[in-house]
């Protein structure tokens, strides 16, 4: 039987695998690191700290992410109540009708895959799922 630390390792290269895969071959036209700050925002607004804290990376990147988001009209800005030194963003409209068509084509894509499985392939990969879910629990 396979060691707990080999099982790791193939279960965490084949997860990376899959979301590297549905995230760049779905055929959607956002990018991995704005679609990450598209979806943080349906909670809400956030400030772009919040968000650079959320997404672990530095102030500047993302600053950055959000003014490219903002140029492209997916997200706006707005005074913070709370702390008038600091900024909100907000998704707009136009951000959240591009993300619902992201997650429709990763969907998608992922439909398209599945296919080819058999119905007992099908049946492991649901209570693999299960216990992938269990696992982020803990």
């Amino acid at each position: 039987m396979e060691s707990i630390q080999h099982l790791a390792n193939d279960v965490r290269m084949a997860c990376q695998q899959v979301s590297r895969r549905v995230r760049f071959e779905s055929g959607a036209e956002l990018a991995p690191h704005h679609a990450s700050v598209l979806f943080k925002l349906l909670d809400g607004p956030r400030t772009p700290g919040e968000l650079a804290e959320l997404d672990r990376v530095s102030a500047p990147s993302m600053t950055k992410t959000v003014t490219c988001l903002a140029e492209r009209g997916m997200v706006a800005t707005q005074d913070n109540p709370a702390d008038g030194r600091s900024k909100l963003v907000v998704l707009t409209d136009a951000g959240r009708a591009l993300l619902d068509a992201t997650v429709r084509a990763r969907d998608d894509w992922m439909v398209r895959k599945l296919q080819g499985l058999t119905k007992d392939e099908l049946t492991v990969l649901k209570e693999a799922t299960r216990l992938l879910n269990r696992v982020l629990e803990k």
